[in-house]
């Protein structure tokens, strides 16, 4: 496997671990009789352990790789003599316009927004010297890391924290159209957490550009090292540190999800990246699947997450009220048998067409202005 293709196939397959991931913390949310909001409000130790296996670990390998994606517009631009960020700024704001549909008609807690305007902020430094891009991830590392630390002494001084789960049935009894006008009417308190995370996420970001940049995906002594570093911090002394914090009550809420996951995403990413590269036999089944689940990442993202909604709401099947009383054991059953299917349906997909459907229709929306100019 060569350098170039190692690479290439890294980012995919780590992207699919990512998307299918990210459902994994998502489908606690979707199967809460009483909502996402009531997701979080579970408790129990079973319940803590499932959820410590996903939670904020696979929304940070995202984000990293959302920054090693802008990294390698950057360099398509300059490759072929364009001007930084141009056009990429119109790709930001579809993000943002995609974002913000799936955020009304699917999904409370959509990452897409909070990503466009991460992207805008990035986009301007990533063509500055790393001494610059390093000053702004310790600025706001640091300032995210102190923000968390605080609040997290605070709820464990003041006692335990507990989200209240509520007793609406919107979720088990209501309509699409209901859910839709709740979402905007509650604008505000949902799209907290996206401005909530825009320190981390740039961070992450500038984290993939340098990643990428100084080899982590290559086949060298030097990458090797690097991701070797990675899965000390990240799965070595993060991991554990996260497992406690996950099973150590409410009051570690923001630690558990926002400080000690980012760490663990990037000991993930070294692992799954040295394993990759160390393989020397065709792909199977399972690597097929996510690797083309990465390649049709917003597509798998926006689909599985209507997918569960049909599933587990009033208007769709129910099951999230129906079976209710199998909890926690359906949910994982739920989240495997959404990734078999989107693994299965990429896959089929791809053997077809050059892109997933949602990325076709963004990269016509992307260029159509571009040939409208040109012509």
């Amino acid at each position: 496997m060569s350098t170039i293709q190692g690479r290439l196939t890294a980012v995919d397959m780590l992207r699919g671990i990512a998307i299918l991931g990210t459902l994994g913390t998502n489908i606690w949310l979707f199967t809460s009789p009483h909502g996402p909001v009531s997701g979080l409000a579970e408790g129990g130790t079973v319940h803590a352990v499932l959820l410590y296996l996903c939670n904020g670990k696979f929304l940070g390998l995202l984000t990293v790789l959302f920054g090693v994606g802008l990294e390698l517009q950057y360099r398509s631009a300059r490759r072929d003599g364009r001007r930084w960020p141009g056009w990429y700024l119109w790709r930001s704001a579809l993000l943002l316009a995609e974002g913000a549909a799936h955020y009304v008609l699917i999904f409370e807690f959509d990452v897409l927004m909070s990503y466009a305007v991460t992207a805008v902020l990035v986009s301007f430094l990533v063509s500055r010297s790393t001494r610059v891009i390093r000053t702004w991830m310790i600025t706001l590392g640091g300032l995210h890391v102190l923000s968390m630390g605080l609040i997290t002494a605070y709820l464990v001084s003041a006692g335990d924290f507990t989200i209240s789960a509520g007793g609406t049935t919107l979720y088990s009894a209501g309509s699409w159209p209901d859910q839709v006008a709740n979402r905007l009417h509650n604008l505000f308190a949902f799209r907290l957490e996206a401005v909530f995370i825009l320190p981390m996420s740039t961070v992450l970001f500038l984290a993939g550009v340098l990643l990428l940049r100084a080899g982590v995906f290559q086949d060298t002594a030097v990458g090797a090292r690097l991701r070797t570093r990675l899965v000390v911090v990240g799965l070595g002394v993060a991991a554990p540190l996260n497992l406690l914090t996950s099973l150590a009550g409410g009051g570690w809420f923001f630690a558990d999800r926002y400080l000690l996951p980012p760490l663990v995403a990037l000991g993930l990413l070294g692992l799954v990246t040295s394993v990759l590269l160390r393989l020397r036999a065709e792909p199977g089944v399972l690597r097929r699947g996510l690797t083309s689940v990465g390649r049709c990442a917003l597509s798998c993202y926006v689909f599985q997450n209507l997918v569960a909604s049909v599933l587990c709401y009033g208007w769709g099947l129910g099951l999230a009220a129906k079976l209710d009383a199998f909890r926690p054991w359906w949910v994982p059953l739920a989240w495997a048998g959404i990734g078999a299917l989107f693994m299965s349906l990429a896959t089929w997909w791809l053997r077809r067409f050059g892109r997933g459907p949602l990325e076709a229709a963004w990269n016509w929306a992307y260029r159509a202005p571009q040939r409208q100019l040109v012509g």
